[in-house]
């Protein structure tokens, strides 16, 4: 139990800090900026460790579960509207950054299923479910809280399958192996051929790529990081998945001690 309450921390503080890292820089264009540590201002004009709503939410998800002890979409629910509205899970109680889908989907009390709602907004806040009983349509009825489409329901799940199965001790290339479209050889492309959009494919795509072709945390989320766009959602969804993969004791200390807001996130995990 412990083991697996360190491994949960583990994997939310490292995409919090992939988070964090990404805020500064968010929507600037590949090769216009280079980031090698963690800084603030910028697109958001935040202190430095100052993380955003990919945090808030997977936070907002982990008390539920907390809370209720299993998984409650209206309890999420509750939670996600606390975090926009009321600035709950957040680090100065301010909300600076949310995406339209999520916003309306939210305000409708009703998950947006058409074609064009498949940005990352409920890939970036899955994470948790690896870490409880859940089976693809538990994974499927979350993301539906605010991205109902099927295309964003089934990166979800294979996001959390590939998480669950690095719990497990399997290799990431093997936790990939049966992953949909180029996942599973996605180590094996040019950084040219890495979208880093937000459009849900293509940040699960760069976050397991940064991962897949680097062989230590702080790297991986550097490398998510760089590849510009959709800067911190990227890097968070590789900081969740190589913060299971090397631990606590793997992300920088430099980066833990900078990082604001750790009280929020503690208060938070199960």
């Amino acid at each position: 139990m412990k083991k697996m309450k360190d491994k949960l921390k583990a994997a939310v503080y490292g995409l919090a800090i992939g988070d964090a890292l990404g805020v500064p820089v968010e929507f600037k264009k590949r090769g216009t900026f280079h980031v090698d540590d963690m800084m603030g201002y910028g697109t958001h004009q935040q202190p430095a460790g100052t993380w955003s709503d990919d945090t808030s939410m997977t936070l907002a998800t982990c008390d539920s579960i907390r809370e209720c002890g299993t998984v409650d979409c209206e309890d999420m629910l509750e939670n996600f509207r606390k975090w926009l509205f009321n600035a709950a899970y957040t680090v100065d109680k301010k909300v600076f950054d949310a995406g339209g889908t999520t916003v309306s989907a939210l305000r409708m009390g009703k998950g947006m299923d058409d074609l064009y709602s498949n940005g990352n907004g409920s890939l970036m806040r899955v994470i948790p479910l690896a870490f409880i009983d859940m089976n693809a349509e538990t994974v499927s009825a979350v993301s539906a809280i605010t991205h109902a489409n099927n295309i964003s329901m089934d990166v979800c799940c294979e996001y959390v399958s590939v998480a669950k199965q690095l719990l497990d001790g399997k290799k990431l290339t093997e936790a990939t192996q049966y992953c949909s479209g180029r996942i599973p050889e996605i180590h094996k492309l040019d950084e040219s051929e890495i979208k880093s959009t937000g459009f849900v494919v293509d940040t699960f795509e760069a976050a397991v790529w940064a991962v897949a072709t680097t062989d230590n945390y702080k790297d991986a989320v550097l490398k998510a990081v760089n590849l510009g766009d959709d800067t911190d959602t990227v890097a968070a969804v590789a900081g969740g998945l190589a913060g299971i993969m090397y631990g606590m004791e793997g992300i920088p200390a430099e980066w833990i001690d900078k990082l604001r807001g750790k009280e929020v996130i503690d208060r938070c995990l199960f």
